[in-house]
């Protein structure tokens, strides 16, 4: 499968690149590991499978709605986004305070899509926090077997 990762134009650099440059390190940086998380940028975890038929992709964004993803395809790029933005407001009379706080949060993901993927027929579906990105092939791959390698 040829499904890659590329940084967002939407983000900085610096942001883009933080799950690959922390990764790559021997022992983490606490203080810019946590730098992004302190920007309300969450960058989202995705699981990418490939079938005979279709390559799945299975982002992890809970809290969020179906009208919150923006899904893309461009240039041979499927673009994944999603933006929500949060307002809660508490007030007690009785006590005379008012509270009041919100939050924003947005992510993008970029995948450079196979030359196999049937663009026209993607599909996505969002349930128990998971959206489920389904692209088809244009030709069904069979299957290879298995073969065991001994270690010598």
């Amino acid at each position: 499968m040829n499904l890659s990762l590329r940084p967002s134009a939407r983000l900085p650099k610096f942001i883009s690149d933080w799950p690959s440059t922390m990764l790559n390190r021997d022992f983490p940086d606490i203080e810019s590991d946590l730098f992004p998380s302190r920007l309300g940028i969450n960058v989202p975890s995705v699981n990418i499978r490939e079938t005979p038929k279709d390559y799945v992709l299975e982002v992890a964004a809970p809290g969020l709605e179906r009208k919150d993803f923006n899904i893309e395809v461009k240039n041979n790029t499927l673009s994944i986004s999603a933006e929500k933005e949060e307002e809660k407001e508490e007030k007690k009379e009785k006590d005379g305070y008012s509270r009041k706080e919100y939050s924003f949060n947005s992510f993008c993901r970029s995948f450079s899509l196979p030359e196999d993927a049937k663009e026209g027929d993607i599909d996505a579906k969002y349930e128990n926090g998971i959206l489920k990105v389904t692209i088809p092939k244009i030709k069904e791959t069979p299957a290879k077997p298995s073969k065991k390698i001994p270690v010598s």
